[in-house]
């Protein structure tokens, strides 16, 4: 037997929603080269995203990303990956890159808010998510090379 008992009573209880702003923190730079030409394409000032809250959030939530700004997810092992966008309001390009930090491969224009799984066409240890269409600007290929340092 299973009672059930409730209340009528009327619970006025406050809910406050707080509009949460996640501002860009610098923990890094990076610099894409030419692979054929070892010429810098371009600059960016980097957020780390290496342990397994970071690299699950990335860049949820957040509504603006300057140009020269970009997160670079860090994994323990080189290994097939996979992003969605799940919850993240900005197009991006999601550039996965090899543990000898060689392009991979690229998603270009993501789309907000699609949960549409974007796999790497090979083996990689790091992801960049940049804004959508940077990665054409750049003139961006497949062997291209990445340095970056973590401050």
């Amino acid at each position: 037997m299973t009672i059930l008992i409730s209340s009528c009573k009327d619970d006025k209880k406050s809910s406050i929603v707080k509009d949460v702003k996640i501002n860009f923190k610098k923990e890094g730079e990076l610099q894409l080269k030419k692979a054929d030409s070892d010429s810098l394409l371009v600059r960016l000032d980097i957020e780390i995203a290496d342990d397994a809250y970071s690299t699950q959030t990335g860049l949820m939530y957040r509504d603006h990303m300057d140009d020269n700004h970009g997160m670079l997810f860090i994994f323990p092992n080189n290994d097939f990956r996979s992003f969605y966008m799940k919850n993240t309001e900005i197009p991006l390009d999601i550039i996965y890159i090899s543990r000898d930090k060689k392009i991979v491969s690229i998603q270009k224009n993501a789309k907000p808010f699609d949960e549409t799984s974007l796999p790497s066409e090979g083996p990689a240890k790091y992801v960049l998510e940049v804004n959508a269409g940077l990665s054409d600007l750049w003139t961006l290929d497949k062997g291209d090379i990445m340095e970056f340092t973590i401050q």
